[in-house]
């Protein structure tokens, strides 16, 4: 599953909360799931299912005359066994079913279950805290929201499907499955496997059967339910299809098109060729994450129906479609037998993105994402949490920067320290060994160790049974009479150990050291001929380390020209920009506008300080060219934004030029950049656009519209403030926006009050465990004491809708 609350972790501080004494153990199997029939149908009125449910099952191994199923928030209107009724004691969201004999290993018997699911009565926490985890979810069932399509789905992970039907709801077990789905005909119908027939009924309904032959967790079952157009693909004759809301039937392939790519690289690399029977993405409103791998049918949130303008910048969610694909392998055809063990299936999908970046654009992309993902964790305030927990307060918090971004970077490790053959053959050897059942960390340590002829023992258990990451402090110590440098090597805190590049550069060459450090203090002597001009550590970015070490500008530029990876780059540009006012640091800037990757082109832009006496007309002209003629329009994007902090009105046409662009990026900066010049030109183009189309660019919009002091947008920019205060890192934004938030609070515009009001509690909730939730509270209550002590006249009727989102907050 792919959480979108990590965000959070870039702009609230992290509260960790205490862990339990609890041992979390994989839970006793006692009776193995064999297969599951439903049969449902929907009450749209009360937000109900009606279902009939045939659950097969045996006993693991001893004999057992009873068996427990998981059945939350039922209403329980028959039971059999083999078709004969059976006694039955329904209490705690359990339903044990007396067996009428003693059962055999291996001796299969079906459970009937006829019953009512109640998803509105559950009371259960979530991986999202904005919604119990009721498993099966109405939207706008009574289609009484003319914004909203009346949909239904269900969301598993973790143990919720049995909110909806009843199973043993685990990960550790396996089922077949056949599900008949009745709905009226206008709506289009999605579960697992494949679709075998549609009946049409005399009362204008249909019956749709979905069948799935091959094993996998309850958690993984799904079914979805809406109007929806379908867009179809395929890989190698399998259908691929694309189920998504009318309006982006166009766009559908400029979202999902890399998908069939993807099977044939992921089934390439694992040495396992896609298994399922088909491979069906759909796209939700109101989803409860990002999205979830349901084996063949994965559910994607609304934010990846994505316009034209956006995509042609960038494709924000093909790291999400990766990341879920990936899962029908680490996950869905091997599952985690525990979620204590969540490492073997979200560490997994994670650095999925970063292999299909590093086949399809190449290792600065990739290694850029490895960056951002790294960062998350770091800032996640998460040191003191190992990678398999078996100790936590409740399985949810396992969803975690640790098991995602963590689990990546230390995957990334693993692959550096056996090479590429044996890590790739280490990952087919664990999926062979235990596909279609479950695993555990120590299993993928057997595997990795079974292919490679190494003990790996050292790396799980610093890396997946310890906590923490490198620390350490890198000195020089030259011996100018030698011709030698020692490299010193201290590390802060816990003591890792663990294999370490040194590049040494001399003149245009460069050499090679590698080494091993394991204890809190290694130093390592080196020969030179000539003076070094620089030393670099680590220069393949492999460990998942903060790496403190002493440059000079000198470095620094000799960094960015010489050293190829994307951080030794990023960050030399970095710091070469803060020393603007030496000539070769301005040109080095200048130079990186022609780096390869965009990224780079991008940051240089970003930085460039054209009030410096060096060469600026020659670094303006080659921003001019870049705004008209990169192939990337980010890149452009930015150009404008840099021409538009000159306030010249000779680059109007350029501006107006981009207003016209299709990409959205482009617009944005254009606008914000004849706004300098134009004001008023500037406005009537935003007045032109579209609502949808102004949500689309809420930043610049927000922007032109608070510096414009228009009462009548205050709604406009309730709803997007609070991204401005919280997720943008430079200051004169934020004063913008908090003089917005204040200006709202002060206001009488019940509609401005409202949205911030909402988005207060939507964010509050989600972002619940960093204490964003008291946050939201303080700030509603500030808005509160500015109600009090104005003089509108509907300020009772304001505090009410203010006081009653903080209610929604506190219980």
């Amino acid at each position: 599953m792919k959480k979108v609350l990590f965000i959070a972790v870039l702009f609230i501080t992290a509260v960790l909360q205490a862990q339990t004494k609890e041992y979390r153990a994989e839970r006793e199997k006692i009776n193995d799931l064999v297969h599951t029939k439903l049969k449902v149908d929907f009450n749209f009125e009360e937000s109900q299912l009606n279902g009939e449910a045939w659950i097969t099952l045996k006993p693991h191994f001893y004999s057992t005359e009873k068996v427990v199923l998981d059945a939350k928030y039922f209403s329980i209107k028959e039971v059999k066994v083999n078709n004969i009724k059976a006694a039955y004691n329904y209490s705690d969201n359990e339903l044990t079913v007396e067996l009428g004999k003693t059962y055999k290993k291996d001796e299969e018997y079906t459970i009937y279950v006829k019953y009512i699911a109640n998803p509105e009565e559950v009371v259960q926490k979530g991986s999202n805290a904005i919604k119990d985890a009721k498993g099966l979810y109405f939207i706008d069932p009574k289609d009484e929201d003319p914004e909203k399509p009346t949909q239904i789905w269900t969301q598993g992970e973790t143990e919720s499907n049995s909110c909806w039907f009843p199973t043993i709801d685990s990960p550790n077990q396996k089922t077949t499955q056949e599900i008949y789905i009745t709905v009226p005909n206008k709506y289009v119908t999605l579960s697992n496997g494949k679709l075998i027939n549609k009946t049409t009924n005399p009362n204008g309904t249909r019956t749709d059967y979905w069948k799935m032959d091959k094993k996998h967790a309850p958690y993984l079952v799904f079914i979805g339910v809406g109007e929806f157009s379908i867009v179809k693909d395929s890989w190698n004759g399998i259908d691929v299809d694309y189920y998504v809301e009318k309006e982006y039937e166009s766009v559908a392939k400029d979202i999902f098109g890399k998908t069939p790519e993807m099977i044939s690289f992921f089934s390439k690399i694992t040495g396992i060729p896609y298994v399922w029977d088909k491979y069906s993405q759909i796209v939700v409103r109101d989803y409860v994450s990002g999205a979830m791998e349901n084996t063949t049918a994965v559910v994607h949130g609304e934010d990846a129906q994505q316009k034209k303008g956006q995509l042609i910048d960038n494709n924000e969610w093909e790291s999400t479609i990766a990341h879920e694909l990936f899962h029908h392998w680490f996950g869905d055809l091997v599952t985690t037998e525990s979620w204590s063990n969540l490492t073997v299936n979200e560490s997994f999908a994670t650095y999925s993105v970063y292999l299909w970046y590093e086949y399809k654009y190449g290792k600065d992309k990739a290694n850029s994402h490895m960056y951002e993902d790294i960062q998350t964790y770091l800032q996640s305030q998460s040191e003191d949490k190992d990678l398999v927990r078996f100790y936590y307060e409740d399985k949810e918090e396992m969803f975690d920067p640790v098991s995602y971004h963590k689990g990546s970077a230390i995957l990334h490790m693993l692959r550096n320290y056996l090479g590429d053959d044996a890590f790739f053959a280490g990952m087919h050897t664990f999926l062979e060994e235990h596909k279609y059942g479950k695993a555990e960390a120590q299993e993928l340590r057997l595997a990795f160790e079974e292919v490679s002829g190494k003990d790996l023992n050292w790396f799980f258990n610093q890396w997946y049974y310890g906590n923490g990451h490198i620390k350490m402090n890198v000195t020089y110590d030259f011996n100018l009479l030698k011709n030698t440098v020692t490299v010193n090597i201290n590390q802060i805190g816990e003591v890792f150990k663990f294999p370490l590049a040194i590049d040494i550069y001399e003149g245009s060459s460069k050499l090679r050291h590698n080494v091993w450090v394991d204890n809190t203090q290694n130093s390592f002597t080196f020969s030179f001929n000539e003076m070094p001009k620089l030393i670099n550590i680590d220069p393949e970015h492999i460990l998942l380390a903060e790496i403190t070490d002493k440059k000079t500008l000198e470095n620094y530029i000799y960094q960015y020209n010489n050293a190829p990876h994307f951080l030794d780059r990023k960050f030399a540009l970095e710091e070469i920009a803060k020393h603007q006012d030496n000539r070769e640091a301005f040109n080095t800037i200048i130079k990186a506008f022609n780096d390869p990757y965009y990224e780079i082109r991008v940051l240089a832009l970003e930085q460039i300080d054209l009030f410096q006496k060096y060469n600026k007309k020659d670094a303006i002209f080659k921003i001019e060219k870049i705004a008209q003629s990169d192939d990337k329009t980010l890149v452009k994007a930015e150009a404008i934004n840099v021409l538009g902090k000159l306030v010249d009105p000779i680059y109007k046409p350029l501006f107006e030029r981009g207003m016209e662009s299709e990409s959205f990026a482009m617009i944005g900066t254009s606008l914000i950049s004849l706004y300098q010049i134009d004001k008023e030109r500037a406005v009537t183009k935003v007045n032109s656009l579209s609502e949808e189309v102004k949500d689309r660019l809420a930043d610049p919009i927000t922007k032109i519209y608070i510096n414009e002091k228009d009462k009548t947008k205050l709604p406009f920019i309730a709803k997007h403030v609070l991204k401005g205060m919280f997720l943008t890192q430079d200051k004169r934004t934020q004063s913008m926006y908090n003089e917005a938030f204040k200006w709202i609070a002060e206001s009488d515009n019940k509609e401005a009050i409202t949205n911030l009001t909402e988005d207060f509690v939507k964010l509050g909730l989600q972002y619940k465990k960093y204490n964003f939730d008291k946050m939201a509270v303080n700030m509603l209550n500030q808005m509160v004491y500015a109600q009090q002590q104005s003089g509108n006249s509907n300020k009772n009727e304001l505090i009410v809708i203010l006081k009653t989102g903080m209610a929604k907050l506190i219980e």
